[in-house]
């Protein structure tokens, strides 16, 4: 007699990326916000230098709008005006569209 297979344990014909499969899982359990707000808490040094990381005290996602704290005012003034050139370079860090706004408290 031939032993069943439990359907889980079976080899599935077509591959998967890691990368298609941490997407699934983040849509499936819907964090996909909490986890780009994480992920762009630590690439912001990188994204925006370590003069404005340094001076920046919170980061917030809320849906699609980014929400930063500043320590400088005059720093907060200069980033004011430019607002887009910034949103453009956090969505091309990640690959997609993440934010659609940013906001500088």
């Amino acid at each position: 007699m031939k032993k069943r297979v439990h359907p889980a344990a079976e080899r599935k014909r077509k591959t998967v990326t890691m990368k298609d499969l941490m997407e699934a899982m983040l849509k499936s359990y819907n964090i996909e916000d909490k986890f780009d707000q994480a992920s762009l808490i630590t690439r912001w040094e990188r994204i925006m230098g370590a003069p404005i990381a340094n001076r920046t005290s919170n980061i917030e996602m809320r849906k699609d709008v980014l929400i930063v704290t500043l320590s400088s005012a005059p720093l907060k003034h200069e980033l004011n005006s430019a607002k887009q050139k910034i949103v453009d370079r956090i969505n091309e860090d990640f690959g997609r569209k993440v934010i659609n706004q940013v906001l500088f408290v």
